[in-house]
């Protein structure tokens, strides 16, 4: 019975580390630019130089 409580003490834990980084990536602006990264996969990218293609 003791390893459930030790069990529940180390869940509660890890979600309030995973809470606390979730609240500082979103002080520190972490998720302020939602419209580029959807815009990104539109545009090609550019071909190395060098290579066959692009001569």
């Amino acid at each position: 019975m003791g390893i459930i409580y030790f069990l529940i003490g180390c869940s509660i834990v890890i979600a309030l580390i995973f809470l606390t980084a979730f609240f500082w990536a979103m002080r520190t602006g972490q998720n302020d630019d939602m419209h580029t990264p959807a815009m990104r996969i539109l545009f090609d990218d550019d071909a190395p130089k060098g290579s066959e293609d692009s001569k």
